[in-house]
């Protein structure tokens, strides 16, 4: 029996993998392992691991890595936690392939370890870029070191190409987050007040925004000028989940927990809402506000309008659903002036989401069969 390890090291990311997960731990032939670390073992971020068993996966191993700091120091020495204590973890699970989402420095972590002990990787969200953030160069870093690989679209799978991977090896599947979308039931607004205990308004948003971490302007300028145009919103309630453990992400949450204490009527904020609660709180918002990548790739296909801030996210593929706006109270306030537009006109309707293929787990469970099929020695670099 196969074993395919899933490392998860936030809440978006479980979220995201959850599905593929699920299909893997049903399947008679393949045998899952999880490994949990990072801020999932955070009392701070919200002990998001306890979300993992709730849902009924069992966690093999739990690695203990992240510092109560979030300078750059801190996390290049979280990732050498990472390093360390997969030394011990990897020989004790002898995964026979890795599958690791996304652009994080803990999976750069993970990706390089793997590559050492001689275990293949799966990567998932390769060949996308994001020019705002470290996490573009270290996506790509990824992507050099998998062996397998499942895009989000069409030109990232071509971007990966050229990057020399195997054309044989990279599969557009679509984005494995938008499975969520069409295999839940969604919550309605009445169950989201009652389960949350908050109150909506006319308009309604939610708000996630990470450190843009190759910006010019600090976390906290970037962050309080969002604050400030927030403030000037009326007949409007704003439900905030938290920065990740990245560079300034303690700043933004510190920040998010002073405005909430001062605006109780206006706004609420969580550590984690989990996948159910928060896909359906961005079906019942007026829009998705901030810099996350749930608003350029889920958001579109709940039909819910994104203002997306600044550059962190700059270079994605995106629809029409998505205004984006510089960090200025100005052109932010004109954002919540265009999706109310939107919201009138009933413009979002017939948005085309780029991100969906369907069945994005179903197709990842199925390559990773006929991968696991093959004998896997080293890479060859493709020359076009």
């Amino acid at each position: 029996m196969n074993k395919i390890c899933i490392v998860t090291a936030t809440r978006a990311e479980y979220g995201l993998l959850k599905p593929l997960m699920h299909l893997i731990q049903q399947s008679d032939s393949m045998k899952l392992q999880i490994i949990a670390t990072g801020a999932h073992l955070s009392p701070e971020f919200g002990l998001t691991y306890k979300q993992i068993e709730a849902d009924g996966f069992v966690i093999d191993e739990k690695i203990e890595i992240l510092l109560s700091s979030d300078t750059a120091s801190s996390i290049v020495k979280t990732m050498s936690l990472a390093l360390s204590g997969l030394a011990d973890v990897f020989p004790r699970l002898t995964p026979d392939v890795i599958v690791i989402l996304g652009d994080r420095y803990e999976m750069l972590a993970i990706a390089s370890a793997a590559t050492i002990f001689k275990i293949p990787i799966a990567h998932l969200h390769g060949g996308e870029i994001t020019e705002g953030a470290y996490d573009d160069a270290i996506r790509h870093a990824i992507t050099k070191l998998s062996h397998l690989h499942f895009t989000s679209t069409t030109d990232y799978r071509q971007r990966v190409i050229q990057m020399g991977e195997q054309p044989n090896r990279v599969f557009n599947v679509g984005a494995i987050g938008l499975d969520n979308i069409e295999n839940l039931p969604l919550l309605t607004k009445e169950r989201l007040e009652e389960d949350l205990n908050i109150r909506f308004k006319k308009y309604n948003y939610q708000v996630t925004f990470h450190p843009e971490t190759l910006g010019n302007q600090t976390s906290a300028d970037q962050f309080q000028v969002l604050l400030d145009a927030i403030d000037q919103q009326k007949d409007s309630f704003f439900v905030f989940t938290k920065a990740n453990a990245d560079t300034d992400g303690r700043i933004i949450n510190q920040m998010i927990d002073s405005f909430v204490f001062k605006n109780p009527n206006k706004a609420a904020t969580f550590h984690s809402l989990g996948s159910l609660r928060f896909l359906s709180l961005v079906k019942v918002c007026t829009a998705i506000v901030g810099n996350s990548s749930s608003g350029i790739i889920e958001a579109p296909s709940l039909k819910t309008a994104t203002i997306n801030i600044g550059e962190r996210q700059k270079g994605r593929i995106q629809a029409g659903s998505v205004v984006n706006v510089v960090s200025s109270i100005i052109d932010i306030n004109r954002g919540f002036a265009v999706v109310k537009e939107l919201l009138l006109t009933n413009s979002l309707s017939s948005i085309i989401n780029p991100y969906n293929n369907g069945g994005a787990s179903e197709k990842i469970l199925r390559e990773l069969v006929n991968f696991l099929k093959q004998e896997v020695k080293y890479k060859v670099f493709f020359n076009k």
